[in-house]
C-alpha cells in the first residue's frame, strides 16, 4: 500500500482551469502553480484510461511526489435484484482498482449499492459476500490498493458512516471513504460541528485503529440537502457546510491521507481548504 506523511488536498478530476487539450500534463502543472497534492481520477461512466496515460501518471506522481486516488463508475450496485448488475458491479470495482494499482494510486472509493427495499441487515450482508469476491479477484490479480466504500448522501443509498465502519472491521484492506458533506446531507443538517466531526474520527480510530487516521480518505464540497439528503453539490461560499471546524477536527486527530474536494468549481475551494488548513 502507499503511504503518506500528511494530510494531501486533491481536486475530484482535472482542475477546471486547465488549458485546453493538455489533459493530465496540463492538469499537474496547474496543480503544481496552485500548490496542491494530486486529484482524483474520476471513472464516473467507465473505467477507461490508456497504458500510456496509466504509465504517465505513474512517473508523474514519482516524480512530483502528487498523490493520487480514484472514483469508481455511478453504475454499481452491489445488491441489485438482477445478477448481472452485481456481477458487472463487481467487474467495475476491480478495473478501478486494477488502474490505480497501475497508475501507482492511493486508494479507490465508489458507491457501493441501494437498499432497494431490503432491511439493513440484509442487504448490508449481500455487500459483505460481494466485498469478499471482490477482494478474492485483487489478491488473485495481486492488485494492492485500498479499497473504500463512500458514505452515501441518501437514505435510499447503502453507506451511512457506521456501516461502512462495520464493513472495514471485516477486511484487512477496506478502509472508509468519509464523505462529510453526503453524512452531512444524509443527516439533515447534522454533522456539522466540531464536536459532531471528532465523533466521527474517534469511532473510526476506535473501531478501526491508528491503521485508518494514518491513511485516510475523505470527500468534501458545499452541499444542498433536504428531507431526502443529498441534492447537489455547491461551492463553499454558497452552502452551510461548516468546513472550517472540519480541518480543525481532521489536525486535531492528525489525520493524513487525502482529502478530495468535490465543489464546482473545484481547484478554487481545494485551494481554500489547504490553505485554511496550513494556517491552524
Amino acid at each position: 500500500m502507499i503511504t503518506t506523511d500528511k494530510l494531501n488536498f486533491l481536486t475530484a478530476g482535472i482542475p477546471l482551469c486547465t488549458p485546453r487539450n493538455t489533459g493530465y500534463d496540463g492538469a499537474f502543472k496547474v496543480l503544481e502553480n496552485m500548490g496542491l497534492d494530486g486529484l482524483e481520477v474520476e471513472f464516473v461512466h467507465g473505467v477507461r484510461m490508456s497504458d500510456d496515460t496509466r504509465k504517465f501518471l505513474k512517473h508523474i506522481t514519482q516524480e512530483k511526489g502528487f498523490l493520487l486516488t480514484s472514483h469508481g463508475p455511478f453504475y454499481i450496485n452491489l445488491n441489485s435484484k438482477e445478477e448481472e448488475k452485481v456481477e458487472a458491479s463487481v467487474q467495475r470495482i476491480v478495473e478501478t482498482a486494477q488502474a490505480a494499482s497501475d497508475f501507482g494510486g492511493y486508494s479507490i472509493t465508489y458507491h457501493a449499492a441501494f437498499y432497494m427495499g431490503g432491511d439493513k441487515e440484509t442487504v448490508y450482508q449481500q455487500v459483505k459476500t460481494q466485498t469478499q469476491k471482490i477482494i478474492d479477484i485483487l489478491e488473485k490479480n495481486k492488485i494492492n490498493v485500498w479499497i473504500r466504500p463512500e458514505t452515501t448522501g441518501k437514505a435510499t443509498q447503502w453507506g451511512d458512516y457506521e456501516e461502512i465502519i462495520r464493513l472495514s472491521k471485516e477486511f484487512d484492506i477496506v478502509l472508509p471513504c468519509v464523505d462529510f458533506s453526503h453524512v452531512h446531507a444524509r443527516t439533515g443538517g447534522e454533522y456539522n460541528t466540531y464536536d459532531e466531526f471528532c465523533k466521527i474520527l474517534d469511532r473510526i480510530s476506535t473501531e478501526l485503529g491508528q491503521k485508518a487516521i494514518d491513511n485516510f480518505h475523505a470527500h468534501l464540497a458545499g452541499i444542498e440537502y433536504s428531507a431526502k439528503g443529498e441534492k447537489r453539490h455547491l461551492i463553499f461560499s454558497e452552502a452551510d457546510m461548516n468546513y472550517k471546524d472540519l480541518l480543525k477536527a481532521l489536525k486535531s486527530f492528525g489525520v493524513k491521507g487525502a482529502l478530495v474536494c468535490e465543489s464546482p468549481n473545484i481547484e478554487t475551494d481545494t485551494k481554500i481548504l489547504k490553505d485554511y488548513y496550513m494556517s491552524l
